[in-house]
């Protein structure tokens, strides 16, 4: 399959229960999880006008950054197999170049070359000196953020805004997603459209400052709820409770989340309707952002 001739749009597959029916909602799941093989969910749609704009430039390497367990080293390497472009993972974590994980497995399967830093020089990825250093050490390489998160990744993530009005047949009264850099809120948010955003990371009140500084420019955007009490310790953390939540949405909706993102945001979710946040007749679409290479196998 081409990368940029994905299964699209992707489904929108309402979910129901007493749970949600009891609150008067109606519920859907935008199942960009089913989007690409091997580039899924948000990250496909991230990534899309990025990789667009390297073929245009004429880019022969991509260079990215992540931590040892990345969705997004993992896209970008199967992305950049998949149109024949070379890319470098700078990683989170010299320790990791002598134990390596399943993702960063796969990446050098897809024919990324891995750079591993210490914590303190991953600290430097958002300084122009360093990333001007880097840029000059590979060659002038097309350079993608943390997470993929640029404009580029915002005119991405804003396509599946429309796709779900037009699957709907309008606009929902609340988009919510998982929340890790802020983009596909972001995102979402630059199409006008009112996003619950649920932050995976411990601590992550700094996401409604760093979402608005990717929104500078855009004219009424939607509005923005962050939750940031839903992270279980905090990115890449969980616990029985949260696991046992994600068997029960797999038994009762037939759909697989994982721990790091996914089964968080929707926890949160469910935590709102109980309590009773959302007015009779609401209509809210939950995104599946993928991931699932990072489930948690027993």
């Amino acid at each position: 399959m081409d990368l940029l001739s994905a299964t699209l749009p992707t489904p929108l597959q309402e979910l129901s229960n007493a749970e949600i029916e009891g609150a008067g909602i109606r519920l859907y799941i935008k199942r960009d999880d089913l989007i690409h093989p091997t580039v899924s969910g948000n990250k496909w749609r991230k990534l899309k006008y990025s990789l667009l704009e390297a073929k245009a430039t004429n880019k022969q390497v991509i260079l990215t950054f992540g931590g040892a367990y990345s969705n997004h080293l993992y896209a970008t390497a199967a992305a950049g197999n998949a149109l024949g472009i070379r890319t470098i993972g700078v990683v989170r974590g010299l320790d990791f170049a002598e134990r390596e994980t399943p993702t960063l497995q796969f990446c050098r399967e897809q024919g990324m070359q891995l750079h591993f830093v210490s914590r303190e020089i991953y600290r430097l990825r958002h300084s122009e000196e360093y990333l001007a250093d880097i840029a000059s050490e590979f060659g002038d390489p097309f350079m993608i953020p943390e997470g993929g998160t640029t404009a580029l990744a915002l005119k991405g993530i804003s396509e599946m805004v429309d796709e779900v009005s037009g699957q709907l047949g309008q606009m929902p009264h609340y988009f919510a997603t998982a929340a890790g850099t802020g983009g596909t809120a972001a995102g979402i948010l630059s199409a006008k459209a009112d996003v619950l955003a649920f932050s995976a990371l411990k601590g992550g009140e700094f996401l409604n400052d760093d979402i608005k500084n990717l929104l500078a420019g855009e004219t009424q955007p939607g509005k923005l709820t962050l939750f940031t009490e839903y992270h279980f310790g905090g990115y890449a953390k969980w616990n029985e409770e949260l696991l046992r939540f994600m068997e029960s949405f797999k038994n009762q909706f037939e759909i697989q989340l994982e721990q790091v993102y996914t089964a968080k945001m929707f926890f949160g979710l469910f935590d709102l309707i109980r309590k009773g946040y959302f007015a009779k007749g609401s209509v809210v679409v939950a995104v599946h952002t993928g991931g699932l290479q990072g489930l948690l196998r027993n």
